[in-house]
């Protein structure tokens, strides 16, 4: 099985295709498979690797704190890896804050990035830094198969297909390694450093995505050039909801990036 190993993780990627690099990087407590539809669509004329984050699909996870910073270092080694000396990055959320990380502080790997529903930090407002805490709180002490469920609930309302993979994915995590990931992600920081990024870039929102709608024009007006496009019918699983739609916005991205 197709695995590299990095910072005492085993991590697992799949790759199709063949021509210029697309790297695929999922959200928190997902896996690789939501990028089912795009993997597909996009194999036919590139390289399309997607990786399962540390601590999440087949990948492992250490023991002890993981550090805020491994997210995106790990997608450096596996470019390394796989001999990739630059790619576009596509990440929903966690996986597009790590896409931003990467952007940030290995700006020469990277040709582009594509963000959907991504966030740059995770105390934007006051609401959010008084909701971390107790979401954290809340998290250590619901089992995985209620998280699942909350997420089910407000997540599967456009694509019925959202909320079986949603139950299966999350349900199956490991409770602690979960906490573990998720006190990492949830410290991630880069609103201070968005400036620094000077690829081209392209912000993707559903227009029911109240998890992170908050945060776009934000994005959108720091990160130079960039395009903001809102995604119809589609909630914080925008690839899932309305994979034509984006799918038409990736591919129109990354031919003005490749011609």
């Amino acid at each position: 099985m197709p695995y590299f190993s990095h910072c005492g993780a085993k991590l697992y990627y799949e790759e199709q295709g063949s021509g210029a690099p697309i790297i695929f990087l999922h959200g928190a407590s997902w896996d690789m498979r939501q990028w089912k539809s795009q993997a597909a669509c996009f194999s036919q004329a590139h390289r399309v690797i997607a990786l399962d984050a540390r601590g999440h699909g087949k990948s492992t996870l250490p023991r002890g704190k993981v550090d805020p910073d491994v997210f995106w270092r790990d997608v450096i080694a596996m470019m390394d890896f796989l001999h990739i000396p630059k790619a576009v990055l596509c990440g929903l959320s966690m996986g597009g804050h790590v896409a931003i990380q990467t952007a940030i502080n290995a700006g020469e790997r990277v040709d582009g990035i594509i963000l959907i529903g991504a966030i740059c930090t995770n105390k934007f407002n006051l609401y959010e830094r008084i909701c971390l805490p107790i979401n954290r709180f809340s998290m250590r002490l619901m089992p995985m198969s209620w998280i699942a469920e909350c997420m089910c609930m407000s997540l599967g309302k456009f694509n019925p297909e959202v909320k079986a993979y949603i139950r299966d994915v999350v349900g199956s995590l490991d409770h602690n390694a979960f906490n573990r990931v998720w006190k990492a992600v949830t410290s991630m920081e880069s609103r201070q450093e968005l400036s620094i990024i000077d690829c081209p870039a392209l912000i993707l929102i559903g227009d029911h995505d109240t998890a992170t709608l908050r945060q776009q024009d934000y994005l959108h007006q720091y990160i130079s050039g960039s395009r903001l496009v809102t995604i119809e019918n589609a909630h914080h699983g925008t690839n899932w909801d309305n994979p034509e739609q984006v799918e038409r916005e990736i591919d129109s991205f990354i031919r003005e990036i490749h011609n």
